[in-house]
């Protein structure tokens, strides 16, 4: 497969029946639905179902909550259809606290999502908990100091991960090299494949839409690195919930073909501004970051007595690594962004060239520290 090109398709429209989308052609998901029971979502999911404001005016969360997870599941059953045997969902989704008739009451959206997804037949595998570095640490809720009243805050979401079928088989030569192209740092994994991620939340104001003034967007890293753990270069990334695009940014970052569904005719423009606002050197900064990063990981390693010899070494980058699943990892800078329609982009990409010599004496950590900013 030739991973030199990816393209990018929008789709206006609700992702209950993606139609465009051809059966087991998708490799990956990594989407954000609206969070059933917080009350932003509340006009979008009733447009939905006018039955779900009928139940929220008459005072029955529970009926609600249920109704709203109805219209989830019909995109679930979608997202089931769509992935290739071995494909994964990676569903971002929090948990929600309401107030009705003066009951205060959890509504545990994530386990409603595995349960929905279990009954598809497509079984989850262990979660990840995202920590959001969003909420103040004196903020509480309920009595205060006052026992027997009090209940404690959400400070995390909920990054749930599914695998449609057994283990993804790489057949053919092409994608076992692929694979291994695909590859991550060894320093990368041990952080990437922690169950508990603390990452900053975004939000993003959005002018000119009739349905959402604001967007509870994911940051740039949560679908980053969920591109980079559950597919490989080349590969097609799916979002049924778009919004205002990270995570077309995310697969053009990683040499993904993207496709994303969105709602709101509106975001349209939104999702494409933000693309165009995002000059390409951003992309290839993210990327040599990387890089860096992994310097600093050699330096320090290599300084300290106590640490066995790197003993792997990878051409491509021409740079030591960990182990040898490192040492075919190729990384591709971003080179121009083609608009082919109004809802298309073609994205072309240039290989990296290696430092001709690299010294691992002096630390670069703070040049590896440096923000990517999306």
């Amino acid at each position: 497969m030739n991973t030199a090109n990816t393209t990018h398709q929008i789709f206006i429209g609700a992702s209950q029946q993606m139609q465009q989308i051809n059966d087991s052609s998708i490799e990956l998901v990594v989407t954000s639905p609206p969070y059933p029971m917080i009350e932003m979502w509340d006009e979008i999911m009733s447009k939905q179902n006018p039955l779900i404001e009928g139940e929220l005016r008459n005072g029955n969360g529970t009926k609600a909550f249920e109704l709203m997870h109805q219209e989830l599941d019909k995109i679930w059953a979608e997202v089931e259809r769509v992935l290739i045997p071995g494909g994964f969902a990676c569903i971002n989704i929090g948990d929600a606290t309401r107030t009705i008739n003066g009951e205060f009451a959890l509504y545990p959206n994530h386990s409603r999502i595995i349960t929905a997804f279990q009954q598809l037949g497509v079984p989850n595998l262990p979660n990840i908990l995202w920590r959001k570095q969003t909420n103040a640490p004196n903020k509480f809720m309920g009595s205060g100091m006052l026992p027997s009243g009090a209940y404690v805050t959400l400070e995390h979401e909920w990054i749930l991960i599914f695998r449609k079928g057994g283990k993804r088989v790489f057949k053919t030569e092409s994608d076992k090299q692929r694979r291994k192209e695909s590859s991550f740092f060894w320093e990368e994994r041990n952080i990437w494949f922690s169950d508990l991620w603390d990452l900053k939340g975004t939000k993003q104001n959005i002018n000119g839409s009739e349905t959402r003034t604001r967007s509870a967007a994911y940051p740039f890293e949560l679908p980053y690195r969920l591109i980079n753990m559950y597919s490989l270069k080349g590969d097609t990334v799916l979002d049924p919930f778009l919004g205002t695009g990270t995570t077309t940014l995310a697969a053009i970052a990683t040499n993904r073909n993207s496709i994303g569904y969105e709602i709101d005719p509106l975001f349209l423009n939104i999702i494409r501004e933000n693309i165009e606002a995002t000059p390409v050197q951003a992309f290839n900064n993210l990327i040599q970051n990387r890089i860096e990063q992994h310097k600093v990981f050699i330096t320090e390693r290599n300084a300290d007595p106590k640490k066995e010899e790197i003993k792997h070494f990878n051409t491509n980058l021409n740079l030591p690594v960990m182990t040898s699943q490192e040492t075919d990892i190729k990384l591709l800078f971003v080179e121009q962004l083609n608009n082919i329609s109004s809802d298309q982009i073609e994205v072309s990409y240039s290989p990296i060239r290696p430092e001709k010599e690299i010294s691992f004496k002096k630390s670069t950590k703070k040049a590896a520290q440096t923000a990517i900013e999306f």
